[in-house]
């Protein structure tokens, strides 16, 4: 028989002292489970807090972007006035992040807040969006018509209300080389037109409309120089994408008047 100790349980003194030593046991053991634990959520707090460092758009990654210096633009205003910044027409840290955004945003190179021509007529394509012809200044008819503003620079296409070519940035004749306005049709294309008249300037996709006047790519920088001879300027990629949609016999209705040129 068992004895009983004094608080009348059974088991002596040594069972007491074994259960004693087992749950001191199993309080150390857990005390260094605990103590472990503290240590691997302290390096796993060190490793996320250089992890979050290293993700952009942080506060650690803004911190350490890279600061937007561009001097004021020409077209600072009406860059402004689109980015819904502060017109003022004063170039701010805040403003020359804003314009490299959107240039980061369209491909526009380089991409460093400055409001330059490209990033302005780009901006004006874009701002014309789905409704370019808004104002109602190219006529609608039920057959294809190519529109050319010669006011904001812009080109594209349209069946009655419905746009069929985007707005695309252009660039029209100089001073005393200006397009001719009003109704004109496409009569010759010519995919790899070389000028005759131009020091045999590459044409390419060249689709004439009057005279040496034609809608064509410009190989170079649609932007150098003050404008055309008369033709209509694309950037290439525009200028192949408009050929293949436009053909012969397709209208063109060109109206106002190129910035920097007289009426």
């Amino acid at each position: 028989m068992r004895s009983a100790d004094t608080s009348g349980r059974t088991g002596g003194p040594s069972a007491g002292g074994d259960r004693a030593a087992a749950v001191r046991g199993r309080g150390v053991r857990a005390g260094l489970r605990c103590g472990a634990v503290r240590r691997r959520i302290a390096v796993l707090a060190v490793v996320g807090a250089g992890l979050t460092a290293a993700l952009p758009g942080t506060a650690a990654a803004a911190a350490g972007a890279e600061a937007c210096t561009a001097a004021t633009g020409p077209y600072q205003r009406p860059m402004e006035e689109y980015l819904e910044r502060t017109v003022d027409g004063a170039q701010s840290p805040e403003d020359c992040a804003a314009i490299r955004t959107f240039q980061r945003s369209r491909s526009i190179t380089p991409a460093d807040g400055y409001a330059n021509l490209v990033t302005y007529r780009t901006m004006t394509a874009v701002k014309a969006g789905a409704d370019p012809n808004a104002a109602g200044d190219c006529p609608q008819r039920s057959y294809r018509v190519t529109c050319v503003d010669l006011d904001r620079q812009l080109l594209w296409v349209q069946t009655g209300k419905n746009v069929v070519f985007d707005p695309v940035p252009i660039r029209t004749g100089r001073d005393d080389e200006e397009t001719r306005t009003g109704w004109h049709a496409v009569y010759w294309r010519d995919r790899d037109h070389v000028s005759t008249i131009y020091n045999n300037a590459p044409m390419p996709y060249s689709q004439f409309f009057d005279g040496g006047q034609a809608l064509h790519g410009r190989p170079d920088g649609l932007f150098d120089g003050g404008g055309s001879a008369g033709c209509v300027n694309l950037r290439l990629a525009d200028a192949a994408a408009l050929w293949d949609l436009l053909d012969i016999d397709d209208a063109l209705y060109i109206w106002g008047t190129k910035p920097g040129t007289a009426d």
